[in-house]
């Protein structure tokens, strides 16, 4: 008797493109169309990050007009979901007036530059929104964690951070700093899944690799980094980040909750969810009171 091929059993794991749900939710049965089954949430979140996209449009025409600069900066561990987070929020935008900063590794030239200037010429300008993937605070975390640059670097970052975000927000910039917080048994999970999935595989680097090993040295940089650096002008948002979608959602509501625009939604349609969204002195709170047992701490 011939053996079965492995391979012919297995069957593709494919999933429906965000929106598509939604889109094909009133469709009438006809050849051609085959029924799949979805999640009731999953047509929730879908509904809630149209009207939210909708809003982040009526905001940035609102911009355009009034001069407004908006500078988002999404900081967290690897995998906690900034990137799928921004990926949404710029998705619908005018992208003359919206855009993302990922900056790679320093060359040469800039590691003798002063620190941030490279980050000073990426500033949004009049009606723009510029969103930092990852940004300044790479020298709080993930370089002194992983030997990239020294302690008095790492110090005197910290000390001059503040006074930077200060001049940005006195000039009118306004400023959003989240840290995205993700546990490390989803963190695992999504480095896991990197692994076997061709369209993420991408994300996979040195770095991701040392993420679990170093998860308490992280912990303690970030304790730190939020100690320094969360002020009243320039405070930090924590967003609890284990369930991607309600993350986004939560971000885009406080993003909107905090500005001002024609035809705005109604407060209690942009209320964000105070599991997800945490200040960052509840987050510092949090952290010393669970810092002799660490497996108490979040991501």
């Amino acid at each position: 008797m011939a053996k079965k091929n492995k391979k012919s059993d297995e069957k593709l794991q494919v999933k429906l493109l965000e929106e598509t749900a939604i889109k094909n939710i009133n469709a009438k049965k006809e050849n051609g169309r085959v029924a799949v089954w979805v999640k009731e949430s999953d047509l929730d979140y879908e509904a809630e990050l149209k009207t939210l996209q909708i809003e982040l449009m009526k905001l940035q025409q609102h911009m355009q007009q009034s001069g407004e600069r908006i500078l988002a900066i999404f900081e967290g561990r690897d995998a906690a979901g900034k990137g799928g987070t921004i990926q949404r929020i710029i998705s619908n935008l005018n992208p003359r007036n919206a855009r993302v900063v990922a900056l790679t590794k320093p060359n040469e030239t800039e590691q003798s530059q002063w620190y941030f200037q490279r980050y000073i010429e990426e500033l949004p300008h009049a009606g723009e929104i510029v969103l930092f993937d990852r940004s300044w605070y790479n020298r709080a975390m993930v370089e002194p964690v992983m030997g990239f640059c020294t302690d008095e670097q790492n110090k005197r970052f910290l000390k001059d951070v503040p006074m930077v975000e200060e001049l940005l927000v006195k000039d009118g910039i306004k400023l959003f700093k989240f840290y995205f917080s993700v546990s490390r048994e989803v963190q695992k999970e999504r480095f896991d899944s990197r692994k076997v999935d061709p369209l993420k595989q991408y994300k996979l680097s040195p770095v991701d690799n040392l993420a679990q090993e170093y998860w308490d040295q992280y912990a303690i940089r970030k304790f730190q980094m939020l100690s320094e650096t969360n002020r009243s002008l320039s405070p930090w948002t924590i967003i609890r980040s284990d369930n991607k979608k309600m993350a986004r959602i939560n971000c885009m509501k406080f993003i909107l909750s905090s500005m001002e625009y024609p035809n705005k939604l109604p407060e209690n349609n942009l209320t964000t969810d105070p599991k997800i969204i945490i200040s960052g002195i509840d987050e510092l709170q949090h952290m010393q009171e669970n810092l002799l047992t660490p497996e108490k701490l979040h991501g």
